[in-house]
């Protein structure tokens, strides 16, 4: 048995929970929206994931510290809000009785709920168990109907040790050709990783859980074969960058556009094969939240994931990736190839 089966259970339970009320809300187009101070939505989602994820770790790790992407000050002064964001957390359980009694069932008011989303907010830090919460990763995707994901990680001493993602536009084939597309029949994933342990993909259900299988990155032969996978907001990652480093690789075909880790998921099971994160500006500080779970599952994948220095992303140094510049995602086979154009490209080598 694993050290992190208990761990990895509740994580992949809490998030495919989370995915749950998510998904209400964005078929239901109930996607209410604050502004935050760096102008980026917060949805209803965000707020209502971040509580049950929060509230079912507090249940089984009540010592552990958290770091969230959201804290409850504004929905205190929006009552409305906050009882529409409650309507929904209520709601979100799981059908399975012992999958819900694991987590702690339902979270009990209105005030608990508040509580649990203000229990992110630990300063990070490369000490301890810290988890790293993003409730609905892409939230510009989560707004225009495309790809997010329900991110957690588990951090001990600076090093991810359990990453999740829950991908509910994603297709479960792990086969299915890497495209944006969110249409069909047949969509929601569940990814998991334990360090020194290998990545898991399983189908999202309303209960217990369903029963994963190994996925593994796709062997690169021909590194102008390959696929790549990058964001779709431009102000996330240089697009021209990426366009010159494409064509320097001699690859021709066209990049595919999503948002959020869900591209992690995504080349992890060999559905694209690069990912890249480009800086855009020299003081931008990635989160951790926005990395922990999807640099974890990858590694386990095959995969090597640096910076555009090539270091290893370090998440012992607080809220943000302070010592990193940019992501490189590649088969372990092809990551030193892509990485030597990457810093051709951008001036680093």
């Amino acid at each position: 048995m694993s050290a992190y089966t208990h761990e990895l259970t509740t994580a992949l339970l809490a998030v495919q929970r989370a995915t749950l009320l998510t998904q209400r809300v964005f078929h239901n187009n109930a996607k209410g929206t604050l502004s935050k101070d760096d102008h980026s939505p917060v949805t209803v989602g965000d707020f209502g994931a971040q509580a049950l994820i929060i509230a079912a770790l507090r249940h089984n790790f009540p010592k552990d510290e958290i770091v969230g992407e959201e804290e409850a000050s504004s929905l205190r002064e929006k009552k409305p809000l906050a009882e529409q964001i409650f309507a929904l957390v209520k709601e979100s359980r799981l059908d399975d009785a012992e999958a819900e009694e694991a987590l702690g069932g339902p979270v009990k008011d209105e005030e608990a709920m508040l509580a649990a989303i203000d229990a992110g907010s630990s300063a990070g830090g490369n000490k301890g168990r810290i988890w790293a919460l993003d409730p609905v990763d892409g939230t510009k995707g989560f707004l225009r109907g495309g790809q997010y994901a329900v991110c957690l990680a588990l951090i001990v001493d600076g090093d991810v040790k359990v990453g999740v993602l829950g991908c509910p536009n994603l297709p479960v084939d792990d086969a299915a050709p890497l495209s944006a597309d969110v249409g069909g029949e047949g969509r929601g994933v569940l990814f998991g990783a334990v360090q020194g342990e290998g990545a898991t993909s399983r189908p999202l259900t309303n209960g217990a859980l369903a029963e994963g299988k190994s996925i593994s990155m796709r062997k690169v032969e021909d590194i102008t074969q390959a696929t790549f996978c990058e964001s779709v907001e431009a102000a996330h990652s240089s697009h021209g960058d990426q366009a010159e480093i494409a064509k320097r690789l001699g690859i021709t075909k066209e990049s595919v556009r999503m948002d959020s880790q869900a591209k992690y998921g995504s080349i992890a099971r060999g559905a694209g094969d690069l990912y890249l994160r480009l800086p855009v500006r020299k003081d931008y500080e990635e989160k951790i939240w926005d990395h922990a779970a999807g640099d974890l599952i990858v590694r386990e994948a095959g995969g090597e994931v640096t910076d555009a220095e090539g270091k290893r992303l370090d998440f012992g140094v607080g809220r943000t990736l302070k010592r990193n510049k940019g992501v490189v995602a590649a088969p372990k086979g092809v990551h030193g190839t892509v990485l030597k154009v990457v810093q051709e490209v951008l001036g680093n080598a």
